[in-house]
């Protein structure tokens, strides 16, 4: 990875696979309609778990070079959060309280690690939950994966301004026992009333009984990057999903072998599948908003415009 200074107003995607996201395609198409002049994005790719060293070189970079305005993280989050914690001029509520950054922004020199999942994540469940799921069907919530997305996704089911629209119960499962213990002391903070249960799952057939166990109507997250980052799912062909339920997958590209095992069960099960894509443009408008200090709707007309734009030149699977 070259880190070279930028030459226009830069703004970064740190990922694993940065090239093949929409966002390269879809960036320079809602620059010109946000009127961001001449700013570009570039991909900075680290494997999983990368190196802390190679996290703070970038992070350090984008904060001394005056034309590198910011980032958006995925997938890294917590490690990078973790990795660079003492560079940060600034860090958000958010960010403080869950231990990641999805979002690094600049502001009068000042860099600033901002949480902006725990935001998207509500705008994008509300986006395709049924009004008061919930509450009316008494379901529950398994999120496969213990890293920020679940992190972001148990902070806005569990709200207390959503009174009784919360699940009834939540369980996150993962296959490294460190994760889970550190997503269970975040979880500490979190209001009461409804009960978080973790598991290791060192293989999908755990997965699979977890999926199966859950009350008709259930939400099933798949948060692990299986389908995008490493090829596969947490789950096997033996998983079988609750009556009634929604089956979601953060991944819109790759191999999405979740989304596919959902799918073959959909009509038989009257299950909703649901891939990343509203995730992605959520995620995608509430770090440019950031970083470029402007308004971009979350509805409404110009929100839709901005949807459209996305659709055209980068549709969902």
């Amino acid at each position: 990875m070259t880190l070279e200074p930028a030459t226009r107003p830069t703004f970064y995607f740190i990922g694993v696979t940065t090239a093949k996201s929409s966002i390269m395609r879809v960036f320079p198409a809602w620059a010109r309609h946000l009127g961001l002049g001449e700013a570009v994005i570039k991909g900075l790719d680290f494997p999983l778990h990368a190196d802390p060293a190679a996290y703070r070189e970038a992070v350090a970079f984008i904060k001394a070079d005056p034309l590198s305005l910011g980032a958006l993280v995925t997938t890294h989050k917590i490690d990078l959060f973790k990795a660079c914690r003492d560079l940060f001029d600034e860090i958000d509520p958010l960010a403080a309280a869950m231990d990641e950054t999805s979002c690094l922004s600049k502001r009068q020199g000042r860099l600033v690690c901002h949480a902006k999942d725990p935001i998207t994540s509500g705008l994008a469940l509300d986006a395709f939950l049924p009004p008061d799921h919930f509450a009316q069907t008494g379901a529950e919530l398994l999120s496969i994966g213990a890293g920020g997305s679940t992190i972001a996704i148990v902070w806005a089911l569990t709200r207390l301004e959503r009174g009784a629209n919360r699940p009834s119960r939540i369980t996150v499962s993962d296959r490294d026992p460190e994760r889970l213990a550190e997503i269970r002391r975040l979880h500490a903070a979190l209001p009461p009333g409804v009960p978080i249960h973790y598991v290791l799952a060192e293989t999908p057939v755990t997965n699979d009984a977890l999926v199966g166990g859950l009350k008709p109507g259930s939400l099933t997250v798949n948060a692990t990057g299986l389908g995008k980052d490493a090829p596969g799912s947490p789950l096997t062909e033996a998983a079988r999903f609750p009556n009634g339920g929604i089956a979601w997958d953060l991944n819109y590209r790759g191999d999405l072998v979740f989304l596919d095992q959902a799918r073959a069960q959909a009509d038989a099960s009257d299950l909703q599948v649901e891939n990343g894509w509203v995730y992605f443009i959520h995620g995608w408008t509430r770090v440019i908003a950031e970083v470029f200090a402007i308004d971009i709707p979350t509805a409404g007309p110009d929100f839709d415009a901005i949807s459209r734009i996305a659709d055209d030149l980068g549709k969902a699977a």
